[in-house]
């Protein structure tokens, strides 16, 4: 689990190295004019290896940046916090993004839950929320997210139809509810990683082009169909609303075979796909 690393404030460091250099510069001069060689090279050997060890901690931090510090193979901890720092010498520090990513996967063939073969891309919107586990639990954690990502749009895919068969079955095509399952999964994922999946959405769906053609005719049957249904419905509607007003206002008697008759001269008006061309009846002429 990710920790507080040991830190200092690189300037108050540096100061302690200026110190230590001046001091030095100092010293050294002083023993050398005596007669006290030894301790002169003592002090200038002292004085370098204590420069060298404190160089070493050095470090800085960008806003939205981590270090994540081991000594000697040992993980001591993580520094997140942006500017001039120092920390245990001859420590590696290991840089980790803690910026919002993103990844699009490519657009993957797999077949719906109906067996429909269909294409589809998503794009995911991720973050590392644990060093420790983006650095030593996996072994490239961007590359992790991008497997991980494919993996999980493909078992999506072969969940939910490409289109509902019915009011109370989800489908591919309801973003709301795919985006909201697909960003479940890959929280549950990439979490060993340390990443937090913030968001993910379908940016690419339809069906593959070896049945493309044959699913259009389909939902355009569909369409004609529905909306068939929905003209002779109302054509229906209109037909028995004339009949109700010609009764009511008295204006002719019609029996039952001019009723039917009406009613299919109605019927092939308001639901023809042309208009209708009316023909005049001026009477009936005897020889």
């Amino acid at each position: 689990m990710e920790r507080r690393a040991f830190r200092v404030s690189g300037f108050v460091m540096l100061l302690v190295l200026l110190v230590e250099v001046t001091a030095t510069a100092v010293l050294f001069p002083y023993y050398a004019s005596r007669p006290e060689a030894p301790a002169a090279a003592t002090v200038a050997i002292v004085g370098t290896i204590l420069f060298l060890v404190l160089v070493t901690g050095f470090f800085v931090l960008s806003p939205n940046e981590a270090r994540v510090v081991q000594f000697f193979g040992r993980y001591v901890g993580t520094v997140n916090t942006a500017g001039f720092h120092w920390t245990v010498p001859f420590s590696t520090k290991r840089s980790v993004s803690l910026r919002v990513g993103n990844f699009e996967t490519a657009r993957l063939k797999v077949s719906d839950s109906d067996g429909n073969p269909v294409e589809i891309a998503a794009v995911v919107v991720w973050r590392v929320f644990d060093t420790a586990k983006a650095a030593f639990g996996v072994t490239n954690f961007v590359q992790y997210v991008a497997v991980q990502a494919e993996s999980a749009v493909r078992h999506l895919a072969t969940m939910y139809p490409y289109e509902a068969h019915d009011s109370g079955q989800p489908s591919l095509r309801e973003a709301t509810v795919v985006s909201e399952e697909l960003t479940r999964e890959l929280r549950d994922r990439v979490a060993l990683a340390g990443i937090e999946v913030l968001e993910s959405r379908i940016t690419h769906l339809a069906y593959a082009p070896e049945i493309a053609q044959v699913m259009l005719a389909r939902q355009q049957a569909s369409a004609i169909v529905s909306a068939r249904f929905k003209i002779v419905e109302g054509a229906v509607g209109m037909v028995q609303l004339a009949l109700d007003r010609l009764r009511e206002e008295d204006v002719v008697d019609l029996d039952e075979e001019r009723k039917a008759q009406m009613v299919s001269n109605l019927l092939v008006v308001l639901c023809g796909d042309r208009s209708a061309q009316p023909v005049v009846n001026t009477g009936t002429l005897y020889g």
